[in-house]
């Protein structure tokens, strides 16, 4: 497999990753209240956990407020 080939597999992954990223801390930072409350521990996860970090807030993160 070719350089070219890869970066078109692997383009569309990281945008995508990268803009769940972002909905995930803008979310963060709205929300008053989180899972273990410490909205810090959230944004290490999302930010270096690439993809598991911002699937684990979506599903575990978030309190009903």
């Amino acid at each position: 497999m070719e350089v070219k080939e890869m970066i078109l597999i692997i383009a569309p992954l990281v945008v995508i990753n990268l803009i769940f990223v972002i909905i995930a801390l803008v979310d963060l930072a709205k929300r008053h209240t989180v899972l273990w409350d410490n909205k810090l521990v959230w944004v290490l996860l999302i930010v270096f956990v690439q993809y598991l970090g911002w699937i684990a807030y979506f599903l575990f993160g978030r309190k009903e407020e």
